[in-house]
């Protein structure tokens, strides 16, 4: 009979998934329990080997370095489909954002290119969209500038505390599996209070603050046109604080010597009411789309739009929250920058209660969803969905 220590199993979990939520509940414990179900000496190794790997904070670049040429036991996933549905059956939609202002000529045009993609996709690229060539190009240049960095300079970033502003973190895991993604992520909190710059490492310290100006204000321009896409005054969604703070995210794909037995990034929907990805040229993310996993292939200048949970919530099911995932490749680094509108209130703060907007319901069409804060949907529901395969909105359903 199998024998397990569920002392070291709980530290196990602790360094499994470290990151952004606190450990869950008895559901997700006992989920993982079963995972590590083995014998002590079993779940030993596992533990020994992922204390070194966090301990060393190098990431997965760290053991890519050294020169492996198989991964990491902790690193392999179950089998994973990497079938696709080829690019000429459907593609991703682009949205022109040239001349969208109140009152300009493409206005009405762009408001129902946007709001049928969120309805029917929920995810979309935009190219004109307001950000330099050269800043979209610094930011990944710098991202990758910080991840290959000497370990020695990236370990004073290095921190599991998700209070701490600027913070870099090795592979992490999101819930949905007992082994870690293959990537490094290097984290920027423009939430509550204002994040210092000299928090930021000297590398990616301007860019980083000038990008963010930047995609805050094409936050702003994407609510107005999905809150009117809602049938709503355009500063409905701003109104909710949709776009009052953000979490930048600078995530480095190492080159993988067997991409076929791990993910760059799970399958999951963002904890946020938009997220917005700039991506290099490695081909790695793929949305799940009539269950087909889809290319979301890169644009040279464009923007990669993801609607969010949140916004899924608050739009009472017109809006859909686009399920993704990053592929792990051979060919590499892949970098990437993900900017994810969320605003979580400060500790101690109750915050908001978000539920369907009161003008998008009636006796006709009630609504689906009950409230919820975003602290409490980031740490409760959206954890359970991401451990039972489904999206956390499932748990809200009234």
């Amino acid at each position: 009979m199998m024998q397990y220590n569920c002392t070291l199993a709980l530290a196990i979990i602790s360094l499994l998934s470290p990151l952004e939520y606190s450990l869950p509940k008895f559901e997700y414990k006992h989920r993982y329990y079963k995972m590590l179900a083995g014998n002590s000496s079993d779940q030993e190794l596992l533990f020994k080997e992922l204390q070194a790997f966090h301990e060393s904070k190098a990431g997965v670049k760290g053991i890519v370095d050294a020169g492996i040429t198989k991964i990491p036991q902790f690193f392999v996933h179950q089998p994973i489909d990497h079938g696709q549905v080829t690019q000429t059956e459907f593609s991703i939609p682009v949205v022109d954002l040239a001349n969208t202002a109140i009152g300009m000529s493409r206005h009405a045009e762009v408001i129902d290119v946007v709001r049928r993609a969120a309805e029917s996709v929920g995810l979309f690229q935009v190219v004109n969209h307001g950000i330099p060539k050269r800043v979209l190009e610094e930011m990944l240049q710098a991202m990758r500038g910080f991840h290959e960095l000497p370990k020695e300079v990236k370990a004073e970033y290095y921190s599991t505390d998700p209070k701490r502003k600027a913070r870099f973190v090795g592979s992490y895991n999101l819930g949905i599996s007992s082994s870690l993604q293959w990537r490094d992520s290097f984290f920027c909190d423009m939430s509550s209070e204002p994040l210092n710059p000299q928090d930021l490492p000297e590398v990616c310290r301007d860019i980083t603050m000038e990008y963010s100006k930047y995609a805050h204000k094409l936050g702003v321009t994407l609510f107005e046109l999905l809150s009117e896409g809602l049938g709503l005054k355009p500063d409905h969604l701003i109104g909710l604080d949709c776009a009052k703070g953000h979490l930048i995210a600078g995530h480095y794909y190492p080159p993988c010597p067997e991409p076929q037995l791990t993910i760059g990034g799970g399958k999951h929907t963002d904890v946020a009411f938009l997220s917005m990805l700039l991506q290099d040229n490695v081909n790695a993310l793929q949305l799940l789309y009539q269950n087909q996993w889809i290319d979301v292939l890169p644009m040279p200048g464009a923007i990669v739009v993801n609607i969010g949970d949140y916004l899924q919530l608050i739009s009472n099911n017109k809006y859909k929250s686009g399920i993704h995932r990053v592929l792990a490749k051979k060919e590499g680094p892949r970098v990437s920058v993900g900017c994810f509108f969320r605003h979580v209130p400060l500790e101690n703060s109750a915050g908001r209660l978000y539920g369907p907007i009161k003008e998008l319901t009636s006796e006709e069409n009630p609504p689906i969803y009950g409230g919820t804060t975003v602290t409490d949907y980031m740490q409760g529901h959206y954890i359970k969905g991401l451990i039972n395969g489904v999206c956390g909105l499932e748990y809200l359903k009234l």
